[in-house]
């Protein structure tokens, strides 16, 4: 429900559809060390989101967890990195890499009043609306 992610989300899908493959897409997650699944629901969000961008399938090219000698890295791949401490809400990055460039979007949360905000202005842009199914990009007019 948070408003930056739902934009997060946007922005990263009309950056993958402006660059090829010869840009590496990571998504680099942070949250606390609580937290038990990696990479987050977020993360591989933002992940679809490039993949959709880029109009390809999600799991056939995603890079998990990275250990040891992997070999050199598959063009067109979306790669994922969690890390786990301390009482950090979510912080989450997606960089588009190229040989001498790289562009990278993120976004910060501090506290979890982002997550009450975002459903508040969805109940309250709800108001009025046709049934229907509605995610936050309606609710953000995107």
């Amino acid at each position: 429900m948070s408003l930056g992610v739902n934009l997060l989300v946007r922005m990263t899908r009309l950056v993958a559809e402006a660059l090829d493959a010869d840009w590496d897409i990571e998504v680099v997650e942070a949250h606390h060390r609580m937290k038990v699944d990696a990479p987050s629901g977020t993360a591989l969000m933002l992940g679809q989101a490039a993949a959709d961008g880029r109009g390809v399938d999600l799991e056939a090219g995603m890079e998990s967890g990275r250990h040891g000698i992997t070999g050199a890295r598959k063009r067109g791949s979306i790669g994922f990195a969690a890390v786990r401490g301390g009482d950090v809400v979510g912080e989450h990055d997606v960089i588009f890499a190229a040989d001498g460039e790289r562009v990278v979007l993120r976004h910060i949360a501090t506290d979890r009043a982002i997550f009450a905000r975002g459903a508040l202005r969805a109940a309250l842009w709800g108001q009025g609306q046709k049934p229907g199914q509605y995610d936050m990009m309606d609710v953000l007019v995107l």
